[in-house]
């Protein structure tokens, strides 16, 4: 009997780090920036809440959203150009 739940705990630890491996597949987390992007605003001696304030936070959004798209598109033409240009050895 301790036999056969031991072959059954060596399996699970075997298969458990390429399950975990499928939860990092897709998008990657996502960090949390808010502090960062307050403390940017708020250096330009903008009050929260403020006008101004909302304005510079989506700024700092679409910023981040336009190197988010640089990166990926960089990556698909990368992952493109290998494909059609593969060397030989």
């Amino acid at each position: 009997m301790q036999s056969g739940v031991a072959k059954h705990f060596i399996a699970l630890l075997l298969v458990a780090p390429l399950l975990a491996g499928c939860l990092e597949r897709g998008q990657p987390t996502m960090v949390d920036t808010s502090a960062d992007d307050d403390a940017f605003c708020r250096s330009n001696n903008v009050a929260p809440g403020s006008n101004d304030y909302v304005i510079c936070r989506k700024n700092r959004d679409v910023q981040r959203a336009n190197a988010n798209a640089r990166t990926d598109r960089a990556q698909r033409n990368l992952a493109e150009q290998m494909l059609n240009n593969p060397t030989r050895p």
